[in-house]
């Protein structure tokens, strides 16, 4: 009997230059950390999100939260709101500062951060006397968030965001591309993400200040001397020149990885979309989500289940959206402004396979699985 190949989750897909340019470091002996691949994929992503934009090339994703809060001047005892239904990356790195985390839930139309709770949020933490000194919202799963409502709320209360965009490079709101529009964005190169360098992040910022700072931190914050002098505390945070080699591979196929990734939901969706026990999340005027996960809200709990352990025996990944930060044991105590949204998006939602790498058979072969549970 044929055994079936596992379908991953969301596993990484490379392109055809990447061993290149990754030769080319070993042929150059450009092993240590930076050299010209660092410096050309920090090029391609300027050019691709925004020629205004600086570029950081980063260890990773959460090293880039974690700078952008210090660079924004978050200390300990500070207060950051946080999208709650995130992945704990993006609530992490306030910690790592000795600041304290304000969770706010979501709204129904993007699953991401409700600017009506935003606001709720920042008068109250104002009127116990704290106002907080930075917003962390994501655009979950490719989807972006509310960009204007959310941007609106912040410029009125002179709070800088943070835009947590590790799921979402090759989104775009208006036409203009995500990690753009915050203070500072933030990108991920995990291996599960759209495209990746096995391991890494970026820092994108309009402010060339910002991206000397964040090189410098990230470099150990070494002073301008001739022998190893530090002022301040630095982190070992920068990307290598090998793993920048795949990155630039990378990002010359990004398009195809998006649309990929978009063709498996449209997939998904003209499969499953009929069925009165599953619901998907579309897209808002003027939203383009890259679609990183393809993600399903089914009619409870107990339905979710079934489908994963449907696909589970078959050996097909799939995944509960993310738990909220505001429900994880780590956050229990701290502060939230929460209508319930996320906790029932959490219990009833599942994330599909999504790779661009998955092949026809493999969508009809979750796709039947799928069916086969909901007609039982």
């Amino acid at each position: 009997m044929e055994t079936q190949t596992k379908i991953w989750l969301s596993s990484p897909h490379m392109g055809s230059n990447e061993q290149n340019y990754v030769d080319e470091a070993f042929k150059t002996n450009w092993i240590a950390p930076l050299g010209p691949n660092v410096t050309l994929f920090e090029k391609a992503i300027q050019d691709y999100i925004n020629n205004e934009v600086h570029v950081a090339a980063l260890s990773a994703g959460t090293a880039a939260i974690h700078l952008a809060l210090e660079i924004l001047g978050v200390s300990h005892g500070d207060e950051v709101i946080c999208q709650s239904l995130t992945f704990s990356a993006s609530a992490n790195p306030i910690k790592y500062l000795g600041a304290n985390p304000i969770f706010v839930d979501s709204e129904r139309d993007t699953w991401n951060i409700s600017p009506v709770l935003l606001e709720k949020a920042i008068l109250d933490r104002i009127a116990k006397g704290k106002k907080p000194k930075a917003i962390v919202a994501v655009h979950l799963y490719g989807m972006p968030y509310k960009i204007n409502e959310v941007n609106a709320v912040a410029e009125k209360y002179g709070i800088p965001v943070i835009e947590d965009s590790a799921e979402a490079l090759g989104s775009t709101f208006n036409g203009v591309k995500c990690g753009s529009f915050g203070e500072i964005g933030i990108l991920s190169f995990n291996g599960n993400k759209i495209i990746t360098t096995s391991g890494g992040g970026a820092l994108v910022t309009k402010n060339q200040a910002y991206k000397e700072k964040a090189i410098f931190l990230a470099t150990q914050a070494r002073d301008d001397a001739p022998h190893y002098q530090h002022s301040h505390v630095g982190y070992n945070y920068r990307m290598s020149n090998v793993l920048a080699g795949i990155g630039r591979g990378q990002m010359e196929v990004l398009d195809d990885r998006v649309a990929a990734r978009r063709a498996n939901f449209d997939f998904y969706k003209a499969s499953l979309g009929h069925l009165e026990e599953i619901e998907f999340l579309n897209e808002p005027e003027g939203f383009f989500s890259n679609r990183w996960l393809s993600c399903i809200l089914t009619s409870s709990y107990e339905m979710r289940e079934r489908i994963r352990y449907a696909l589970l025996e078959d050996d097909i990944e799939s995944r509960p959206l993310w738990k909220p930060m505001h429900m994880q044991p780590i956050f229990e105590t701290s502060p939230n402004y929460s209508d319930g949204t996320s906790a029932d998006l959490f219990d009833r939602g599942l994330c599909l396979p999504s790779g661009s790498n998955l092949a026809d058979q493999d969508l009809e072969r979750i796709v039947t699985i799928i069916l086969k549970e909901l007609t039982k």
